[in-house]
């Protein structure tokens, strides 16, 4: 099942963002402020399934470092799409000269301790303040 990568530019709130990341369970996001059409902070990316948003990239980068989140359609989560979004992250964030990407599971995050499972496995290390880090540099893009 190939993917498609596609760069949202301008990101804005849509019913696809609304559907898969609106849906989360409580504690995962909180995009509630948004409003269709509502530009949206830092950098968007949308993976395709045969023309069907199967989920989304995000990263803001700061001081040289992003901050990235993923979010997978249910309907397809364990077909790789979540695996996907992370390389993907990983070659954007070694294009842009980031030190590392890190991602911060929230507490209130339903299961917490598996997300933060999930991206150890894919190379991701916990950091003393929470985060969970990966240098990108030596990433080659899938």
């Amino acid at each position: 099942m190939p993917f498609a990568w596609i760069e949202e530019s301008p990101p804005r709130w849509d019913d696809a963002k609304a559907r898969i990341i609106g849906a989360a369970p409580p504690g995962v996001f909180d995009f509630s402020a948004f409003q269709p059409g509502d530009l949206l902070p830092g950098q968007w990316w949308r993976v395709e399934v045969d023309s069907k948003t199967a989920g989304f990239g995000w990263m803001d980068c700061n001081w040289g470092d992003g901050e990235v989140l993923l979010a997978v359609d249910p309907a397809a989560e364990h077909h790789g799409v979540g695996t996907f979004i992370i390389e993907r992250l990983l070659a954007e964030g070694s294009a842009r000269g980031i030190n590392y990407l890190y991602n911060v599971v929230p507490e209130s995050h339903p299961d917490a301790e598996g997300v933060e499972a999930w991206l150890e496995r894919r190379g991701f290390r916990r950091h003393g303040d929470g985060r969970l880090l990966r240098a990108p540099t030596a990433h080659k893009a899938p």
